[in-house]
């Protein structure tokens, strides 16, 4: 048995974006309001908090507000507040229709909202965090739980550094620490590797639908200071994605001079020639796009899955020893296609019941009035009133299933007395490659479109490269004895950072892991037809450094 270095918390918070960083600040208020001794922990695996994080993003403040009233006087980076807010039906590669204001669903409004960094909104949250007394220990990854004897979580353990990809251990070798803690806060973000670990261990997805996922691909642009339009929102759908995905594309200007392009493309696709990747290189070829980036560099890129299967989705997010949070639980709201207020809502409100059970010296872990609490909040009800969104848009496609979002959303508030399930996992989705046949990607061009392998090298990610591979083969076999017939190998497709490679030779074919490539988005382990990768945590601090994203 390792022998471990021990340190013990009062509460310990795994993950570094909004929904653990807002859980540890309302910790830290309420112990103080409370009077309270409170020792609190909060890990990232990121290199520096915010190096992980991405997304859009439109942000909604109505959280951050409940947090930081004076949010603004703190000088919160909130800098771009939405002026002109556009959505585009585009019906080819040239053609678009601007959609009337009355057309859009209410949920699809951003009045009041901004266009941010959310990896810098995460780092402000950090520096509030440590003022507040919040020891952030960035780097460090959270590779295990740790349960106590009778089976309740009472901690994580962080990876061991310095361990060969032949599983010895080199110079410097350094075994993880066990982080004990009263209660133990998982908001890893969508598809946590841990949290997956939980809902299996717990049946905590017991009687709910099953999670679906969209896959996030986004870049990050100079333009000339003549075309910078700072507050300008555009969202479309329909192409490039047309009747291959669900899904829609964003383009939004940020202060600074700089634009964010990006395509969320809905995992639950059926053709395994599919490529989110190179549909997203089309997309910015389409007269919408490219005439916000003439002339423009291209500074960033990245990648990341997104939980959208909302209210129906939503697993029970408490279990003996602690709480899972954010988009770790599933609590984006896919109507309005954020998930920042959400999740940090779910975190203000596991501190509030994490305090009330440590000041009341609870002799229970269970903290299961969590749920509760949280389905009669402002996030319950909000996204009890997406519920439809999502099974909708898988049923009937992108046009009508938007137009059923528009009736229920626009005339009954999300009130229809119907609710509507999507039973089939995203994976089981995939459909034999002998129905289907490969789209025409066209080349790169090198000034809107680009190779994978350049799009990599902008997300600045980089892993120590003798470890063990984090993505890990159930069966070695299964890629290129059943993926690779039934449906063409899909996952040198379906990963956006050209981590798999099917390689040919005279021996024949051998399935090829480059995993110092990978940038953490978790789709291999979401749509993988076989469910046979899995993603765990690689050793701290590897991965993408994403400045302003």
């Amino acid at each position: 048995m390792t022998d471990r270095e021990v340190m013990e918390f009062d509460v310990v918070i795994v993950g570094g974006g909004p929904a653990g960083l807002s859980t540890a600040c309302r910790l830290m208020q309420k112990a103080q309001e409370n009077k309270q001794e409170l020792s609190v922990c909060l890990v990232e695996k990121g290199s520096e908090i915010g190096a992980h994080i991405l997304s859009g993003a439109v942000v909604d403040p109505k959280a951050l507000a409940e947090l930081f009233p004076d949010w603004k006087a703190m000088g919160a980076p909130l800098l771009t507040e939405v002026n002109v807010d556009e959505l585009y039906w585009l019906g080819s590669e040239s053609a678009k229709h601007k959609l009337s204001n009355w057309m859009i669903p209410k949920t699809l409004h951003n009045e009041g909202n901004y266009v941010i960094s959310l990896g810098n909104l995460s780092r402000w949250l950090a520096e509030q965090a440590e003022s507040l007394g919040v020891e952030v220990f960035p780097g460090f990854s959270a590779a295990h739980i740790a349960y106590n004897e009778s089976g309740d979580v009472e901690g994580i353990i962080t990876g061991d550094m310095g361990v060969a990809a032949d599983g010895s251990h080199k110079d410097g070798y350094m075994p993880g620490m066990l982080l004990k803690a009263k209660y133990t806060v998982f908001s890893e973000g969508c598809r946590g590797h841990l949290g997956k670990e939980l809902i299996a261990h717990f049946d905590l997805d017991k009687g709910k639908a099953p999670q679906h996922y969209g896959l996030g691909i986004k870049e990050l642009w100079d333009v000339p200071e003549a075309q910078s339009k700072p507050g300008t929102v555009i969202h479309t759908a329909g192409w490039p994605l047309g009747k291959e995905a669900g899904g829609g594309g964003f383009l939004y200007h940020l202060e600074n001079n700089q634009v964010v392009v990006g395509l969320i493309a809905d995992l639950n696709y059926k053709n395994p020639y599919f490529s989110p990747y190179d549909e997203f290189q089309r997309y910015k070829h389409h007269p919408l796009i490219a005439g916000h980036l003439k002339g423009a560099k291209r500074v960033s890129y990245g990648a990341r899955a997104i939980a959208k299967g909302g209210w129906a989705s939503l697993p029970k997010m408490s279990f003996p020893g602690g709480l899972m949070v954010g988009c770790d639980a599933g609590t984006l709201n896919p109507a309005k296609i954020k998930g920042t207020h959400t999740a940090m809502k779910s975190g203000l409100l596991a501190a509030d019941v994490i305090c009330d059970a440590l000041q009341k010296e609870s002799t229970s872990t269970d903290l299961a009035h969590y749920d509760e609490i949280v389905r009669n909040s402002w996030l319950g009800k909000e996204l009890e009133q997406a519920r439809n969104f999502v099974p909708v848009m898988h049923s009937l496609g992108t046009f009508w299933g938007g137009a059923y979002n528009w009736l229920d959303q626009n005339m009954f508030s999300g009130r229809l007395p119907f609710t509507f399930k999507d039973l089939t996992p995203d994976y089981a989705s995939l459909e034999l490659a002998e129905k289907h046949t490969a789209p025409n990607y066209p080349k790169p061009d090198g000034k809107l479109s680009f190779d994978k392998l350049s799009s990599v090298f902008l997300s600045n990610t980089n892993h120590e490269e003798d470890q063990l591979c984090h993505l890990v083969l159930a069966d070695k076999s299964i890629p290129i004895q059943q993926n690779l017939p039934k449906f063409a190998e899909p996952a040198q497709r379906y990963c956006p950072a050209g981590v798999y490679e099917v390689v040919e030779s005279k021996e024949g074919s051998s399935f090829q892991i480059n995993s110092q490539n990978c940038i953490h988005c978790k789709t291999c382990d979401i749509k993988d037809p076989a469910q046979n990768i899995t993603w765990v945590t690689p050793e701290g601090a590897g991965g993408p450094n994403y400045p302003n994203m």
